[in-house]
């Protein structure tokens, strides 16, 4: 029986499906953390107005908040908008395997994270905060899938 590295006691098939089977569980993590571009897409749709339902209190969009203060409906709302299908189609490209994806997600809601907290939105602060460190866990297993040498299609 051959094994590879002093004191690991596991054959080569052995090693291989480990690799193989950590490549999966970085893949199936990555998959997971993207799917939190579409909760994001949700709560804004929710936060902004765009749907019947309006619940800013729990959660909003600083940039679009700050619009309201500035701009006309009909900008507030197209920016809105815009906000919701730029996190569905960030969504879509992080799970398929764009690790940009979850960079650009990170940059818009760190951006966003100042103006919530010039509006002193603390809650939806929060709510931010705990997006960007689920899209920096997605890019970081994509990352470290890569260096393995795995595929992400």
């Amino acid at each position: 029986m051959q094994t590879l590295n002093v004191g690991a006691g596991r054959t080569d098939n052995e090693y291989q499906a480990a690799e193989e089977q950590r490549r999966a569980d970085l893949l199936a993590d990555s998959r997971s953390d993207a799917g939190y571009f579409f909760w994001a897409a949700g709560l804004a749709a929710l936060g902004t107005g765009l749907l019947p339902v309006r619940l800013n209190v729990l959660v909003s969009i600083g940039a679009v908040d700050l619009l309201r203060f500035y701009g006309t409906p009909l900008v507030v709302y197209s920016a809105a908008a815009m906000w919701v299908v730029a996190m569905v189609a960030l969504g879509f490209a992080a799970r398929s395997g764009h690790r940009w994806a979850f960079l650009a997600g990170m940059l818009l809601y760190g951006a966003d994270m100042i103006a919530l907290i010039m509006m002193f939105s603390l809650w939806a602060f929060g709510i931010h905060a705990f997006f960007v460190f689920r899209w920096f866990q997605g890019q970081k297993a994509l990352k470290d899938l890569n260096e393995a040498g795995g595929s992400t299609r």
